[in-house]
């Protein structure tokens, strides 16, 4: 198992920035988030994610894996919409993920191409495939291809870590965008801290 790798640097570089991250920060210690090294494996674990729970997407994803194996485009390629959506995923989720599927297969979309390019330019891409929206982007920036300045505006669980870390009532994309400058370059790892406030921790 691979975990979004971090250390000191980072760590001491958000608590001179933040008090109140760097209260959170100590108190939480080092967080352990899985990622998946292989780009079309966590691009397919995303859009399983988009908009269930955290616990039904484990339950969705074993039940993937029990039923397909490796989960590959040449997997996926070689069963029925029908097929995945008879694991727990909605109809839409299905065609999304086998078109995705289609399309590396016939070298439309070049998956490995991404490691090269900027994260503005890999969420660019990624939006350019129907089902994959910024935020399911945004977590393949973070949990396959480890960038370390990701804040998902997008993302409910980050945005609720913000307003219970600085008591806000509410949380506008102005506020926001002052955070992320603030966290920068190290965006991710404040996320990873925020997703844990978010939880009560």
């Amino acid at each position: 198992m691979q975990y979004f790798e971090y250390g000191e640097a980072e760590v001491n570089y958000l608590k001179n920035k933040d008090k109140r991250l760097a209260e959170a920060i100590d108190r939480i210690g080092l967080v352990k988030r899985e990622v998946i090294s292989d780009l079309f494996t966590a691009l397919i674990n995303s859009i399983v994610a988009q908009q269930i729970s955290m616990k039904a997407v484990e339950t969705i994803w074993q039940r993937m894996l029990v039923r397909f194996g490796d989960i590959t485009p040449q997997t996926i390629g070689s069963v029925s919409a029908e097929e995945l959506q008879s694991v727990g995923i909605t109809m839409r989720k299905a065609i999304y993920i086998k078109n995705i599927a289609d399309a590396v297969l016939d070298g439309s979309f070049a998956m490995d191409d991404l490691q090269h390019l900027s994260d503005e330019e890999v969420a660019k891409r990624l939006s350019a495939l129907k089902g994959v929206g910024v935020w399911t982007a945004e977590m393949l920036l973070i949990f396959s291809l480890q960038r370390k300045n990701i804040l998902s505006w997008d993302d409910l669980a980050i945005r609720r870590g913000i307003m219970m870390l600085y008591n806000h009532r509410k949380l506008d994309k102005t506020q926001f965008e002052k955070y992320r400058r603030r966290y920068s370059p190290y965006g991710t790892v404040a996320s990873l801290y925020l997703w844990e406030i978010s939880l009560g921790k």
